[in-house]
């Protein structure tokens, strides 16, 4: 059976992000509501006044970083996104770092997850410390609390509510949470970040996922890889369509020491001190 990719370009009446840029939304009703729905439909949503999470007035620093968030290569792909997102359920994502697929995709499955029901979102991270960062930047992204609407779980620490619709955690506490939950029923959609690390959670999370889906055919799996070999990941997951995201906000370059180190927490603690000094 031959696999699928989808090389995302200007097609399926995606907006570029020169269309945002530069540009500050205005509305004339101060008590307008941002639609959520309309993101299932393939359109890039404009936010209103009113954030549908909290029910709250957006602050200033919600538009500051909505034109940040705008000139990442991944935003000008959501219609994209969010039409495979709707006809499958199983979706491949590759996106270069600094590509914004971390803080982005997220945020756009909630907004699938809430025209479905009350069902949330889980995001997969294979290191404790993103699983945090990354909330506090989504949260300040979308002008909720950390804790509230979008929180993260770790070991030893649950910083969520029963109004989190938005939860970042490692790979081990979601597979934690299939122990006691196996069908992952308070789930609409579930994104395994990172997944190209291969770490023995996540590996473990893709057998156990693979046969959720198959027992319930709501559930929405996004597995987001930062390489191009993507293939396997498509043929486990029954020829999933594979979606490529080019493109970075900052050229990475990776530098290697001349020799192995003897001590590699001496070393990195090193290198540290000597790119702030």
């Amino acid at each position: 059976m031959s696999k699928r990719r989808i090389e995302v370009g200007e097609t399926y009446g995606s907006k570029s992000k020169k269309d945002f840029e530069g540009s500050t939304p205005t509305f004339n009703n101060a008590s307008t509501v941002a639609p959520i729905t309309g993101a299932v439909a393939g359109a890039v949503r404009q936010p209103g006044t009113i954030n549908p999470y909290n029910r709250k007035p957006y602050t200033q620093r919600y538009f500051n970083l909505y034109k940040k968030r705008i000139t990442l290569p991944v935003f000008e792909y959501q219609a994209d996104f969010m039409r495979l997102l709707n006809e499958h359920q199983c979706i491949v994502l590759v996106g270069e770092t600094g590509s914004g697929k971390t803080t982005q995709i997220p945020q756009w499955c909630v907004e699938f997850a809430l025209t479905k029901g009350k069902k949330g979102v889980a995001c997969t991270q294979p290191r404790r410390v993103a699983a945090m960062s990354v909330a506090q930047r989504v949260s300040e992204e979308m002008d909720v609390g950390l804790g509230e609407e979008v929180g993260y779980s770790i070991r030893f620490e649950d910083c969520s509510s029963p109004k989190t619709v938005l939860k970042y955690m490692t790979d081990g506490m979601l597979l934690r949470e299939a122990m006691s939950d196996p069908m992952l029923e308070q789930y609409q959609v579930i994104l395994l970040d990172e997944a190209h690390e291969r770490t023995l959670a996540t590996d473990i999370l893709m057998g156990v996922l693979k046969e959720v889906i198959r027992q319930r055919s709501d559930l929405k799996l996004v597995v987001m890889s930062a390489t191009l070999d993507a293939g396997k990941f498509q043929q486990y997951f029954d020829n999933a369509p594979l979606m490529n995201v080019p493109g970075r906000t900052h050229p990475v370059e990776i530098f290697y020491t001349p020799e192995p180190e003897r001590d590699y927490l001496e070393a990195a603690i090193r290198t540290v001190i000597q790119i702030h000094m």
